[in-house]
């Protein structure tokens, strides 16, 4: 069975490797709002520099204007309700159809073209360019020799109000040349005309200012403004459409979107009104055919009777006439139907431009309608596709191969049902006229007046009522086309909005003062990570799990310490007096029996404050009436004798090697019962002599004559000199210092205590800030000694 001692000691020192393993695992929300408050300065910096960037992002962005108009989508003949005539202007996806078309690049084309885009004359500032849209201050006409003057920047510069300068790059060179207002002039690549507008307007420019305008290309105009263009569908039972557009000058964002509105009704309107000038063209057409047929029939009838001197039908037969006319009838309407196919055919094969609404004008009221026209509108389709691929690709890429190979094949399919179709007319021509022709072999038994006068009243009779029937129709047609003004409606106009959409100052200024407040949140965070220095009691019993004993916590000394660093007899009741006095009252739960104490003090590195802690404490102990000697074993740095501003021509290095007895070594402060001994010069072997047999002597000795003996001893993270003292020593005790002292230091602790055996260590916090209530949990022990204090701030380090 295991011995309880040994099996306690392998728990504790598991315990104190995992303390090391989690040193820095927890965040620490007070360590962070500490930090956040010492960093204040650079949040304010970050803002400051924010705010300014925000204003200069405002003042020299170009901002970004969007006007907007509405339209609605109707598709009403009214004359054609009226005649019940079909309107084959009318689409079932007219809405769809609109959209598409508003956004085309033709479309978008036609509409730059009404607006005064081709040439933009520009305001150029130091940072920022105004776009002098419709309030340019000159004017410029054009003649181009080549395409390399589109897009390039021309800046004019007016000597006088009859002449100027025209300055252009050409590669790397710049190019001028002078000009006189009013009168042609040429560079290697353009002829222009240049007419001053408002000189007076000019003169007030700044010097820093400067004026030029640029010529614009119409392909790559459409893709600026279709990048920039909305088209929406607001309402889809209303069939109500947005226009919207951005822009960096309103002027041009609404006038654009305005003449959108207006130039798709002019479409609409002169798109329909083709369609119907077809459909008349062709019955223009086969009323001169008809009429001649017709006055030719009439002649004919009027010749057979003059000839024959009758004047009306003698003893025709009622029934074959009336057989022979049906007959006839359906004869002409074949031919009229292979005459629409012929037609079709035609412009098929001769017409480079398709377009599907002269082919379903041709066929409207035909048998062949519905069988045509959808393979019609699917070479529309493929016709309209290729023309807006033109506007990305060249005519010799695949896409457009691709695409002009189904329009051959389309062609040929379309050509080839007409074909058939035709072939279907001819062979029932074929049988009406033998079944004609059967008909009037019964006649020729009859007399030969009565059957010519019999034929030629049939045949004029056809005519005539083809010809009526065309009549009526163009009647009808030419009405429809008269109501065929455009139904659509510009529901709402555009109107310049001179508050621009982008930069969104308010979103800006939020977002740069979100960017500097989240810089400095990561400076701060960057702070915390790296940050490793020891602020309170409570980092201290956190990171050992409140396995060590707490003492106290020195307060900084509010004004500069003086060379002697004993200052509990300077002001007795002052602050710093009373955290001594703490300290002193403490260490009675550690030890409180009568005997003669030893006292060590340590630290991890010099500058920890173990020597101004080991004097003062000595001296509060001292005031209490107890005899107190403070010796100075740190050998290789000593501090004691300045810190009692004495000699230190011998003391434990010449007392521990014989060459001085302790009597003459001793030596008085200026406190009462307060005795020390300088660390003497400095040897070259203190660690022999502190672990030397001599060494226990002395403190033996000085332990019968004291009832204190407080040993200042050299740190123990750089050295381990004082350990043999410390692990006899009634108090060992160790400094940290606030701010100074790492938190891996507190890893010392550990090791003195679990691998050293060193279990009455205790800690005391020495140059703590009581005027900043760190963490949120001020600077209490919490372990029955809580102590509060008021101000006291000293900027100068504690030796």
């Amino acid at each position: 069975m295991l011995n309880p001692e040994i099996s306690g000691s392998s728990e504790n020192i598991n315990r104190y490797k995992d303390r090391i393993t989690n040193l820095s695992n927890d965040f620490e929300l007070g360590l962070f709002v500490v930090l956040l408050q010492r960093n204040l300065i650079w949040f304010i910096l970050f803002l400051s520099i924010a705010i300014g960037g925000s204003w200069a992002y405002l003042r020299y962005t170009q901002e970004q204007y969007q006007s907007s108009s509405i339209i609605q989508i109707k598709n009403s003949n009214t004359a054609s309700k009226v005649l019940e005539v079909e309107n084959i202007y009318e689409s079932k996806d007219e809405t769809e159809e609109a959209i598409e078309l508003l956004r085309s690049k033709i479309f978008i084309k036609n509409v730059l073209k009404k607006l005064p885009v081709q040439v933009s004359y520009i305001n150029e500032g130091t940072f920022k360019s105004n776009e002098l849209y419709n309030n340019n201050l000159f004017s410029v006409e054009y003649t181009l020799k080549d395409s390399s003057s589109y897009g390039q920047k021309h800046y004019v510069d007016f000597n006088s109000i009859s002449a100027g300068r025209l300055s252009y790059n050409e590669g790397a060179e710049i190019k001028t040349v002078n000009f006189k207002c009013n009168e042609w002039f040429s560079t290697p690549h353009a002829s222009f005309i240049i007419r001053l507008i408002n000189y007076a307007e000019l003169q007030k420019m700044k010097e820093s200012d400067k004026c030029y305008f640029v010529l614009n290309n119409y392909d790559v105009l459409v893709n600026q403004y279709i990048s920039n263009l909305e088209v929406r569908l607001l309402n889809p039972a209303a069939k109500t459409v947005e226009i919207l557009l951005k822009s960096n000058n309103p002027d041009k964002c609404s006038d654009f979107v305005n003449t959108v509105a207006v130039e798709y009704i002019k479409y609409d309107v002169e798109r329909k009104g083709e369609s119907a000038k077809k459909i008349l063209s062709f019955i223009d057409k086969q009323l001169d055919m008809v009429y001649e047929r017709l006055r030719s029939s009439e002649s004919s009838i009027q010749n057979f009777k003059k000839d024959n001197k009758i004047t009306s039908v003698q003893n025709f037969s009622e029934i074959s006439i009336t057989r022979i006319n049906t007959i006839e009838d359906e004869i002409i309407s074949l031919e009229l139907q292979e005459n629409v196919l012929l037609e079709v055919e035609k412009n098929i094969t001769s017409n480079t431009n398709n377009d599907s609404y002269n082919y379903i004008s041709v066929l409207a009221g035909t048998d062949f309608e519905n069988t045509l026209g959808k393979q019609i509108n699917v070479l529309y389709d493929l016709l309209k596709k290729r023309e807006e691929m033109l506007f990305n690709v060249t005519p010799n890429s695949s896409s457009i191969k691709e695409i002009e190979f189904n329009i051959g094949i389309q062609k040929k399919l379309l050509g080839e049902t007409i074909k058939s179709l035709r072939s279907k007319i001819e062979l029932k021509k074929d049988n009406l006229k033998k079944k004609t022709q059967e008909l009037e072999d019964k006649f020729y038994k009859l007399p030969a007046e009565e059957i010519e006068y019999a034929r030629l009243q049939r045949l004029f009779s056809i005519n005539e009522k083809f010809y009526n029937m065309l009549l009526e129709k163009k009647t009808e047609y030419s009405i429809s086309e008269a109501g065929n003004v455009s139904q659509h409606q510009i529901l709402e106009t555009s109107l310049p909005n001179r508050t621009p959409v982008s930069p969104n100052r308010r979103l800006i200024y939020i977002s740069f003062s979100a960017a500097a407040l989240m810089l400095g949140f990561a400076l701060v965070f960057i702070k915390y990570i790296l940050h490793d220095k020891i602020n309170s009691l409570h980092e201290i019993s956190k990171f050992t799990n409140a396995s060590i004993s707490i003492l106290g916590i020195i307060p900084k000394y509010k004004n500069e310490i003086p060379v002697s660093q004993l200052l509990v007899d300077k002001n007795p009741k002052s602050l710093i007096s009373e955290a001594f006095r703490s300290v002193r009252t403490n260490l009675q739960f550690i030890s409180n029996n009568p005997d003669a104490k030893l006292m060590a003090v340590t630290s991890t590195i010099s500058g920890e404050g173990k020597t101004f802690v080991a004097i003062n404490l000595a001296g509060i102990i001292a005031y209490s009436g107890k005899k107190v000697i403070v010796i100075d074993l740190d050998m290789r740095k000593p501090k004691i004798h300045l810190g009692f501003n004495a000699e230190n021509t011998k003391g434990m290095s010449t007392l521990l090697i014989g060459k001085e007895n302790l009597e003459d070594c001793i030596q008085k402060s200026s406190l009462e019962n307060l005795d020390f001994i300088t660390a003497g010069p400095i040897p070259p072997n203190p660690s022999e002599l502190i672990i030397s047999k001599k060494m226990d002597e002395i403190l033996n000795l000085l332990k019968s004559n004291y009832d204190m003996v407080v040993v200042d001893n050299p740190p123990v993270g750089l050295v381990t000199d004082g350990l043999a003292i410390i692990q006899k020593a009634d108090y060992p005790i160790y400094i940290f210092r606030s701010e100074y002292s790492r938190r891996t230091f507190i890893q010392n602790v550990d090791r003195l205590m679990n691998e050293n055996r060193i279990t009455k260590l205790s800690v005391i916090l020495n140059g703590v800030d009581i005027q900043r209530k760190t963490y949120g949990y001020n600077y209490g022990y919490g372990y029955g000694y809580g102590y509060g204090y008021g101000y006291y701030e000293d900027s100068k380090k504690k030796k």
